[in-house]
């Protein structure tokens, strides 16, 4: 076209010197989805439009109805964590939903299913697709909300239990955090073996709300190595810590002889809304070293425990799958039941997670992408800023919330 040539009109082109009509680009999908756009406070966490995920020939694509909060979602937006994920990436590791669509190589779902999946983050959105693996059918009687607090808690609960302390009748055991959905998953676990003696930490506002799932239970404040004591002067057969620091120095020194320590949390670090590297660094170095020699005399096990990686790094699939398959079983049975705190909007995340930081909950919280947030205070009209999405490309939306 030469420069004194018009322009073509919109949604034409010109070919061999003719203007003809071009095909319109089919539009893009998009969906609701919870971003962390950077590490550090809950500002960093944005409610964004995301273009709709498609399935690989062994996913499946969940609508999700319901997606879990745990304590490793506030290390991992403060960025706390080894090998943190490169940002922005939309949050979340375990969800409930129905499965929309399914891969060409998988075997067992069906488009309908009632589903509860695991996934290495993207779970908070409105759609996700997952690989079949991780996912398992959910019992016809077991709500959306449950099926998201079920799959991190309780096979965590179950493997530090049975697989690695192989709890057994009349054995006792020190556990904190009693009143978290992983703590309220423990104590429901040990009411399956007789004569369990459990011995559990948390704030003393919560003492009359779990008092009735344990033995035992005291103020973390306090100096509850001498009460365990008081009961038991040898100590207890199991240590189970999601604390780390200097509570890993008095669990290992409660246990008696041919008891184990597990950790599997390090919730110490976190002692404010961003990282703190004075929190890191006394949370490791509190813990005393451990000579094996020591372990030998004084015959005691250590160990340690992360689901996420043994899932997703280290191929154990297989093995989680098993675990499922036990705990769906004890749900059927009526023997075990997710005790779910609230359940809050994608817009409202923030709240959600500074509850669990503050240790208000009791249970697990629930973000819900059809929930309604909370009204809040009108602020003054603003030029719409550009957000950056989950696939990392520039965006400009005034609809956007911050969660």
């Amino acid at each position: 076209m030469s420069e004194s040539a018009a322009p073509t009109a919109p949604g034409t082109t010109e070919q061999d010197g003719k203007v003809v009509e071009s095909e319109s680009p089919t539009p893009v999908k998009e969906m609701k989805s919870l971003v962390l756009t950077g590490f550090g406070g809950i500002k960093m966490l944005k409610v964004l439009q995301n273009p709709e995920p498609t399935v690989s020939e062994t996913e499946v694509l969940i609508r999700v109805k319901a997606g879990g909060l745990n304590f490793p979602d506030l290390m991992v937006r403060q960025g706390v964590i080894e090998n943190p994920p490169k940002t922005p990436i939309i949050m979340g590791f375990e969800c409930s939903g129905v499965i929309e669509a399914l891969g060409e190589n998988t075997t067992g779902l069906n488009v309908g299913d009632r589903v509860i999946g695991f996934s290495d983050y993207k779970c908070w959105a409105e759609l996700v697709a997952i690989p079949a693996k991780y996912v398992y059918k959910m019992p016809d009687n077991m709500s959306f909300h449950e099926g998201a607090s079920f799959p991190m808690n309780f096979a965590t609960a179950y493997i530090l239990l049975f697989d690695i302390a192989n709890l057994r009748k009349g054995q006792s055991l020190l556990l904190h955090a009693v009143a978290g959905g992983v703590g309220t998953a423990i104590c429901q676990l040990c009411k399956t073996v007789e004569d369990v003696t459990v011995f559990g930490t948390a704030s003393a506002g919560k003492h009359d709300s779990v008092r009735d799932n344990l033995t035992h239970i005291y103020d973390h404040a306090t100096d509850y190595c001498q009460e365990v004591r008081k009961v038991f002067p040898q100590g207890v057969d199991i240590v189970l810590d999601c604390l780390c620091g200097d509570d890993t120095n008095r669990g290992i020194s409660l246990l008696k002889p041919m008891g184990k320590y597990i950790l599997y949390g390090s919730s110490n670090i976190v002692t404010g809304e961003t990282k703190s590297f004075f929190s890191f660094a006394k949370s490791w170095w509190q813990v005393d070293k451990v000579s094996p020699i020591k372990l030998f005399d004084e015959n005691k096990v250590i160990g340690g425990f992360q689901l996420r990686r043994l899932l997703f790094q280290q191929g154990q699939d297989g093995y989680v799958r098993d675990i499922m398959n036990k705990l769906m079983k004890l749900y059927k049975d009526k023997k075990i039941k997710p005790t779910i705190d609230s359940a809050w909007a994608f817009e409202d995340a923030g709240d959600a997670m500074q509850k669990i930081q503050d240790r208000k909950n009791i249970g697990k919280i629930i973000l819900d992408p059809t929930a309604q947030p909370k009204p809040r205070p009108k602020e003054a009209t603003t030029e719409p800023a550009t957000e950056a999405t989950a696939d990392g490309e520039a965006k400009k939306d005034e609809t956007k919330s911050e969660a």
